[in-house]
Parts: structure tokens; sequence; C-alpha cells
């Protein structure tokens, strides 16, 4: 259960990093640095989010 939360958390934060990118390329247009921090978190955080999917599949917490 602990390992469907954390995924559930992980991808919240993705959606929200990509409401926060969004936010800041209409607000500075793209000329701040606030829109390339936002893009490496979100990389960061799909990363994260492939590795969990990964591991629970094969603990065979996930799936069939």
């Amino acid at each position: 259960m602990l390992l469907k939360t954390l995924i559930a958390l992980v991808f919240l934060a993705m959606v929200a990093s990509l409401a926060a990118g969004a936010g800041f390329l209409i607000k500075d247009g793209g000329r701040s640095r606030r829109v390339l921090v936002s893009l490496k978190l979100r990389v960061v955080l799909a990363a994260l989010l492939l590795a969990l999917l990964l591991y629970g599949f094969y603990i065979g917490d996930l799936g069939g």
C-alpha cells in the first residue's frame, strides 16, 4: 500500500510541476530559468515514477 501511495504522490508532484512550468512560461515568456528548473524537476520525477513502477511490478505488488 505504501508503494501505491508513493506512486500517486510522485504523479501528483509531476502534475504540479507541469502546472508551475506552464505558469512560469506564461508569466515570464520563457526568459527565466524557472521554466528550465521546472522541466528538470519533472524529468527527475518521471524517472523516479518509472523506477517505482518497475520496482512494483518486479516485486509483484502491482499488476496481476
